[in-house]
C-alpha cells in the first residue's frame, strides 16, 4: 500500500513537471493552433466561453487533471505483477478516467457560469 502511494506522488509529480514544461508554458496564449487538446475538448463539449475564463487558470487545471489521471492509472496498473495484466489494464483505464475527470471540470466551469451566452 505504502509502495503504490509513493509511486502515484512520484508519478503525479513528474507528470505535472513535464506537463507545465512542455504544454502550459508551450501554450500560454489563447491562439485556437497552440490550444492543447484537452482545452479544445471543453470548450466543444461543454461550450465553454475562454473570454469568461482565465486562460492560464484553466491550463493549470488541465495539467492537475493530467498528472492525476496518469498518476492514477500508472498506480492502478502497478498492482498486478504481470506486465502484460498491467499493459491491459492501463489501456482498459485511460479512456473512462479520462472522460470522467474532465467531466467534472467541465461541470465546475458550466456551474460557475463560464459558458457561451445563448
Amino acid at each position: 500500500m505504502v509502495n503504490e502511494l509513493i509511486l502515484f506522488i512520484i508519478s503525479f509529480i513528474f507528470v505535472l513537471i513535464i506537463y507545465e514544461f512542455f504544454i502550459v508554458n508551450k501554450s500560454k496564449r489563447r491562439n485556437s493552433k497552440n490550444r492543447p487538446i484537452e482545452i479544445k475538448y471543453l470548450v466543444s463539449r461543454y461550450k465553454l466561453d475562454l473570454k469568461k475564463i482565465h486562460y492560464r487558470q484553466i491550463l493549470q487545471i488541465v495539467s492537475l487533471v493530467s498528472s492525476f489521471d496518469i498518476a492514477f492509472i500508472v498506480s492502478i496498473a502497478s498492482i498486478f505483477d504481470s506486465y502484460l495484466i498491467q499493459l491491459l489494464v492501463a489501456v482498459a483505464l485511460i479512456l473512462p478516467v479520462i472522460f470522467i475527470s474532465y467531466h467534472f471540470v467541465g461541470n465546475y466551469y458550466v456551474k460557475k457560469g463560464m459558458i457561451i451566452d445563448k
